[in-house]
């Protein structure tokens, strides 16, 4: 912009009217002279000599005047050697310019030239040039043009000058240069400048190219209010029209940023209500959806594709979900629904009100085809707590003793005194010289809160060699054999007809009656590497192109339902040649199917019960297949705003087929898979207040493998209350003489299942004085895990540290011999077996409830924080408590801990060091875990407290119990990007080794604070961490082939085409189906 002024520089001196003798006259001097010897002029002179000229001009009022008078380009100079200074100082001397007032002066010089009678247009295109490039180095740039006028000069500039292209062109800078000011965007449109802009615009031309791409970035600029954008809906069809000829025309593609200039027009105007409404009746969608398919197979105009691909999906009609009401199929009646709960919020709207379509201008741009993924950035959060009260533990507990008494049935560890523990080793003496193997265990079982104790028995339990489960379920009927896969070497914690046995105890609200097979036959962890799958770039816009072609050719679309659950009499409906659904089992989630082209289906989740909300776990049953048909499956009412499923992670399917061969297991599949924002509107109900927002689809393909296959998927790893509960009966079998297993009724759910409650240890080796009180005062380590029911992962980890805390290792002795472990395994079984992804049957998260949990509505909570007050009261606070959850958005395994510290320092409070007190303790657990166990990484743990999170389990621990090292562990539903395990998808090998590790690491955490206690171990840390790293190793391997000695193979008659009919009778007469 500055050249033109550098080239008349000589001109200019000659013609300014300045006395001889000024001062200013001598300093334009040696600027011109600088600027003939601009190869060797030092940036440090030039602007000392500019700082004094406009020194000069500042306090001398009559010098100002004559370098604004008429004829004069005294500043012409000084900008000029802004222009000749080389480009890496220019930036620097244009911003001391700014800093010493020119802004100021330059527009105070376009005033003055507008006074003249008619302005002079040499002058002003020269002043135009020179704001143009000195106003985006002024923040106030366009307030100062608006006060005083000048931005009012340059309007009228534009409209008198139309045809003049080359004054128009500095003009429209200077305006975009104004625009990042509200104020002045809509006092330009006040002053007719958008419908100004459209006059200058237009159809495909070669001619005045770089005038028209400034022009359009203008009106793009302008068309950022939404005022603005009203006036410009009635050219929503001319802008279509350009579009479309500037597409046909430019087939060399050489006006790629004129086309996107054009589209990003279109992309503002559409931000509301009616420009939306004006894209759709000028057939915007399918001008772009064709314009946008022609230009794929050029990579360079993907810019184009995208900002398309962004307004049709906003344009995009928004719908209702295909379902009666967004709440819940199912409904479970509270004995007590308080006023202001989400409960009475629920069911005390009208019919229809939580269904209520919203198409407010609060729409959020949709995500880029190429999203970053999201990291947890401390700085700048709002969220932090900044009340260094709220950060301090509470001084006093908040229930007396007397009611906190109860609880001491739970903690009889704490008072035993083991008096008839000779009668016991003896019993083991005469066990190993007589019996050859047959044990006594002393067993302790406890009803629940409310309930008198039951004294201990002595209960025989012979040990014998693990004998084969049931191989056969016969049906008369049909004469079918069904042999089920012999896994008991394999999977020594499961057995099928246990299994069942344990479903049949189980209540859940839909009353189910049939078993899923993976949760019947078990699932073996793959020996082969399983690893993140790489995105296929543009698989994103495909698919929502692919959703686009369904409102072009409606013609194309079957819409036909092919599973509701809103049917209960009859959710599955024969759909001829359609595939077949189910989830009516336990943990299963999935309400609708309707099958929308021949291999494509739209699938809809249920909301938790009681709510109208929570959509992500699934887990459903697929039947009818076709072999080698690429189907298309998409999950359309998901309401995460971004998810793992961006960045390689995939679904899990279970095959039958594969089961029944030999491979009984989950295994990570599907291609294409991509998450992102749909037309499905959200009721500002069900999204908390918000208005516009949308529900997203999690979208993936694959092909079946075998005919008349039975698949089952699922969002994670099946881990269901059955399952918990066979686990639990099974673990008692790696009970030796030496350990202390106690399991407890902690309280009932309000779905009617027990909360089991866990105390692990070790037997004092005698009955002496110090080993009894040695036992005694062990310290307690608090786990719990599955809060949320969804993150099915936390059961898999918890499995682990439970199989290893019951091994037989020196390592586990050692472990149990330092630690009393108090366990609640499953903190919402009700949500785990009704399907819930967040919520129990109160409607509520209940890790959002240890503030102030409610006996009726939140038993599991109420009686576990009720545990650790009394172990609080009693002076004996766990040393560690550890909640175990599943993280949706990130990779690895980390925690979350307390700090006050580490709280205060992410935000502005003001603290001494004596308030800032603080033992780090709290990461010596981390850091341990973060040198021994592979998945584990210290550099996503975060121990900042954060207020959404202070009704928690960690932070109300933290803060009012009083446990330092409170976490919670959260592991990844995806995979790992750092570590051994870098590049690969979690499975349940990795989860449960998690885990095991989890318990070295406490291990060696006693060590560190009790060193000489365990100085006989040591070794033995180490030498476990070797076993446990050979022993989970992942094979490189990328087949699974049974040894021989352990096939899994069983026969069906002609294959799987009875496999449905089978059945398990209940004691109940009411029949259990394996599906």
């Amino acid at each position: 912009m500055f050249d033109c002024l550098s080239v008349k520089i000589t001109y200019n001196l000659c013609n300014l009217s300045v006395p001889c003798n000024s001062r200013v006259l001598m300093l334009f001097g040696q600027l011109e002279k600088l600027n003939r010897e601009s190869m060797l002029v030092d940036p440090e002179i030039a602007r000392q000599i500019t700082a004094k000229v406009l020194h000069l001009i500042q306090t001398q009022e009559k010098t100002r005047k004559e370098i604004m008078s008429k004829g004069s380009s005294g500043m012409e100079v000084i900008l000029a050697t802004l222009e000749v200074i080389n480009a890496k100082n220019r930036a620097h001397m244009i911003g001391v310019f700014v800093s010493k007032g020119g802004t100021g002066i330059l527009l105070q010089l376009v005033i003055s030239a507008s006074k003249e009678s008619p302005p002079s247009e040499e002058v002003m295109l020269q002043l135009h040039s020179v704001l143009a490039k000195v106003g985006p180095k002024d923040r106030k740039f366009g307030v100062k043009a608006r006060l005083n006028g000048a931005l009012n000069v340059t309007v009228n500039l534009l409209k008198q000058n139309l045809q003049n292209h080359k004054l128009l062109l500095p003009c429209l800078l200077v305006l975009q240069v104004c625009l990042p000011s509200a104020v002045n965007a809509v006092s330009l449109g006040k002053n007719g400048v958008v419908e100004l802009m459209f006059k200058i615009i237009g159809p495909y031309s070669k001619k005045n190219t770089s005038l028209l791409k400034v022009s359009l970035d203008t009106l793009g600029a302008l068309l950022k209010s939404k005022t603005n954008a009203r006036r410009a809906v009635v050219h929503v069809p001319v802008l279509l029209y350009i579009y479309h000829d500037w597409h046909r025309n430019d087939t060399c593609h050489r006006h790629i940023l004129i086309r996107k200039g054009i589209l990003g027009c279109l992309k503002n105007i559409t931000n509301i209500k009616l420009g939306r409404k004006a894209f759709i009746d000028a057939d915007g969608m399918r001008i772009l959806y064709n314009t946008s398919t022609e230009c794929l197979p050029v990579r360079t105009l993907d810019p184009l594709i995208n900002t398309s691909s962004l307004i049709m999906r906003k344009c995009f009609p928004k719908n209702r979900l295909p379902l009666p009401t967004i709440k819940s199929v199912f409904h479970h009646q509270l004995l007590r629904v308080p006023a202001g709960g989400p409960v009475a919020q629920l069911y005390n709207q009208p019919l229809g009100v939580d269904d209520v379509v919203d198409e407010s201008d609060d729409n959020e741009d949709a995500e880029a085809e190429n999203e970053v993924e999201e990291k947890d950035h401390h700085a700048g959060n709002d969220d932090i707590e900044t009340d260094i009260n709220k950060l301090r533990p509470k001084e006093t507990h908040s229930r007396p003793f007397e009611e906190l008494k109860i609880y001491e049935r739970f903690f009889m560890e704490l008072s035993e005194d083991f008096q008839v523990m000779q009668y016991i080793f003896l019993c083991l003496q005469f066990n190993n010289s007589i019996l050859g193997g047959a044990f006594i265990f002393l067993v302790y079982t406890c009803t629940s809160v409310g309930s008198a104790p039951i004294r201990p028995q002595f209960l025989p339990w012979t040990w014998t060699p693990s004998t084969s489960p049931r191989t056969k379920m016969e049906e008369g009927g049909e004469g079918a054999v069904l042999q089920v896969p012999d896994t008991a070497l394999l999977l020594p914690l499961h057995d099928p007809d246990l299994y069942v046995e344990m479903v049949k105890s189980t209540c859940s609200v839909p009353q189910f009656s049939e078993v899923a097979y993976p949760d019947y036959f078990g699932h073996v962890a793959p020996t082969f590497r399983e690893h993140i799958l790489e995105r296929v770039y543009g698989v994103q816009r495909t698919k929502i192109f692919q959703d686009i072609e369904r409102l072009i050719h409606p013609n194309d679309i079957l819409d036909k339902v092919v599973y509701d659950l809103d049917i209960q009499s009859c959710p599955v409906i024969d759909g001829g040649e359609s595939l077949k659904f189910n989830s009516q089992f336990e943990s299963g989630n999935l309400r609708k199917a309707v099958q929308v082209r021949k291999f494509e289906y739209d699938l809809v989740l249920n909301s938790d019960i009681n709510s109208n909300h929570y959509h992500q776990w699934f887990y459903f049953e697929v039947s009818g297949m076709r072999v080698g048909a690429p189907y298309r499956f998409n999950i359309i009412n998901c309401e995460k705003s971004n998810s793992q499923f961006n960045y390689g992670m995939q679904v899990l399917m279970y095959s039958v087929q594969e089961a029944i061969s030999g491979r009984p297991r989950w295994v990570r599949t599907g291609t294409d898979i991509c998450y992102y924002k749909n037309h499905f509107s959200r009721s500002s109900i069900a999204a908390g207040g918000q208005k516009g927002k949308s529900y997203y689809t999690m979208t993936f393909s694959m092909t079946f493998n075998h005919k008349d296959d039975v698949c089952y998927f699922a969002y994670h790893y099946p881990y269901t209350y059955s399952t918990l509960k066979m686990h639990l009966q099974k673990l008692e079998a790696l009970r030796t003489p030496q350990t202390y297993l106690r399991e407890d009724v902690l309280c009932e759910t309000l779905g009617g299942n027990s909360c089991p409650l866990l105390t692990i240890t070790a037997m004092p080796e005698s009955t002496s004085n110090d080993q009894i009180c040695q036992f005694r005062n062990r310290p307690l380590v608090f786990l719990s895990s599955r809060v949320h029911p969804g993150e099915t992962n936390a059961s898999w980890v918890m499995k682990g540290t439970l199989e290893f805390l019951m091994g037989s290792s020196p390592l586990a002795q050692s472990l149990r011999e330092a630690y009393i472990f108090k366990i609640v395994p499953m903190l919402n079984p009700d949500g785990v077996v009704n399907g819930n992804h967040r919520c129990s049957l109160s409607g509520e998260d209940l890790n959002r409830q240890w503030q102030n949990p409610s006996p009726e509505l939140h038993p599991t909570i109420y009686h576990t924080k009720s545990l650790l007050q009394y172990l609080a009261a009693i002076q004996r606070a766990p040393l560690v408590f550890c909640d175990y959850h599943g993280h949706s958005r990130k990779k690895n395994v980390f925690m979350y801990g307390c700090s006050l510290k580490e709280t205060v320092w992410e935000t502005n409070i003001s603290a001494t060091s004596c308030e800032l007190h603080e033992d780090l303790g709290y990461r010596t657990l981390p850091k341990i875990l973060s040198q021994m166990a592979p998945a584990f990484s210290m550099a996503s743990c975060s121990f900042v407290v954060e207020r959404s999170k202070e009704a928690t389990a960690r932070v109300v621990v933290w803060r009012e119990i009083g446990v330092q090292r409170s976490y919670t562990m959260e592991s990844t539903l995806c995979g790992c990007d750092q570590g051994k395990y870098k590049g690969l998808q979690i499975g349940t090998r990795e989860l449960e080794e998690m885990g095991a590790q989890f318990c070295v690491a406490l291990l060696r955490l006693k060590r560190q604070t009790s060193p000489l206690k365990l100085r006989n171990h040591a070794h033995l840390l180490d030498v476990e961490s070797d076993l446990m790293e050979t022993r989970c190793k992942v094979s490189r391997s990328d087949t699974h082939t049974p040894s021989p000695g352990h096939s899994l193979t069983r026969t069906l008659t002609d294959k799987l085409t009875l496999i449905r009919s089978h059945t398990i009778p209940l004691t109940n007469n009411k029949p259990y189906m394996v599906h």
